[in-house]
């Protein structure tokens, strides 16, 4: 699934360069250096353009960060539309929806970990900080109405529970490497059999 685009009209084209490319480069750049530290003038030393070259294919570096940002929460929101969001009972819902999340951030780990870094110093930044806030929400819900089918403990307030969940499955922006000895799929079938089973031996 591609980045959400910006209006054509702002991004014309340049030889070696699109805008998926300037947006990977600036994301790097976020992560490591801070939105408010990294300048126009650093991206187009990371991507050995000049500076004036990088708004042919966006008009500022807010749009940059937009950008970013909607690319790691669209799919994370999408999670809540698919249908195994919406049938059968809650907790299997829920799991549903925390085993999507895994794979969605994933599948966006570099924006997901920008996202995870915001300071809220920004329009955009409060914005989708909101959107997380949301999500938290979402996931508080689905743990209630487990609680109330009787499928999960009763004597936890599904707020923190939520954030635990999805503070769980964040962490894999931090210790998670690709080329290291667990796949994907290995760190997926962890997660969720910890989230839901926990380390107690089965009898």
């Amino acid at each position: 699934m591609p980045p959400t685009s910006i209006p054509a009209g702002a991004r014309r084209g340049r030889p070696g360069y699109d805008q998926a490319t300037v947006l990977k480069i600036a994301v790097e750049a976020f992560t490591e250096f801070g939105y408010d530290a990294t300048s126009m003038g650093m991206l187009a030393e990371r991507l050995g353009i000049s500076k004036s070259a990088i708004y042919h294919h966006v008009p500022s570096k807010v749009e940059i960060l937009r950008l970013a940002l909607d690319t790691a929460l669209t799919p994370l929101e999408a999670v809540f539309d698919a249908p195994g969001a919406h049938s059968g009972p809650a907790v299997e819902r829920l799991r549903f929806v925390i085993r999507s999340t895994v794979v969605a951030l994933f599948d966006r780990r570099p924006y997901v970990t920008l996202l995870l870094r915001l300071r809220g110093n920004t329009e955009v930044e409060l914005a989708a900080m909101q959107r997380r806030r949301q999500l938290d929400r979402r996931v508080a819900e689905l743990v209630k109405a487990a609680q109330d089918e009787g499928s999960l403990r009763a004597d936890l307030e599904p707020g923190p529970v939520a954030r635990f969940l999805f503070g769980t499955v964040n962490s894999l922006t931090e210790w998670y490497r690709p080329e290291g000895r667990f796949s994907q799929r290995e760190a997926e079938q962890t997660i969720i059999a910890m989230l839901f089973d926990g380390l107690l031996p089965r009898r």
